[in-house]
């Protein structure tokens, strides 16, 4: 018999190597806390509200903003659920954040739109009065996607 005529043996792993793959986490509460990280290594948290769909996570973020520019350089985060301050409820998970133009995810400002309906009637008005405070009136910025999924 020929080498090229040999049945294949289907790979098979070593026994205790396969192991099954967690479920993607489920995040239930309104905030979570996002970690990126500077060039030398020291996370900064922010919590933002998100919104999750199909195993990934989508959160809206000014497209100048530092945590984008973090991003950028290192697009490993962690997330965990959070409070409106930033107290953790629940363990961080590892995992990778993309930055899409907002035009490119529409489907994450319905959802955005949906979930924090009335928090976008009283909160978002009192943020964006805050901000004009802090920075002036300079111009609009846009807005990004940033799609973070979990790698663990």
């Amino acid at each position: 018999m020929s080498a090229s005529s040999t049945p294949r043996r289907p790979s098979v792993e070593p026994a205790g190597r396969s192991q099954p793959r967690p479920p993607p986490p489920q995040f239930r509460r309104k905030y979570l806390s996002l970690t990126t990280f500077k060039r030398d290594g020291t996370g900064v948290a922010t919590p933002v509200w998100f919104v999750a769909e199909a195993g990934k996570i989508f959160v809206i973020t000014d497209a100048d903003s530092h945590k984008v520019r973090r991003i950028q350089r290192i697009p490993s985060v962690t997330v965990a659920e959070c409070t409106a301050s930033g107290r953790l409820r629940s363990s961080s998970v590892p995992a990778r954040a993309q930055i899409l133009p907002f035009h490119e995810a529409p489907r994450a400002g319905q959802l955005m739109a949906r979930k924090y309906w009335l928090d976008r009637i009283v909160i978002l008005p009192a943020y964006r009065a805050v901000k004009t405070i802090r920075h002036g009136r300079r111009h609009q910025t846009e807005s990004v996607v940033l799609v973070i999924t979990p790698t663990s």
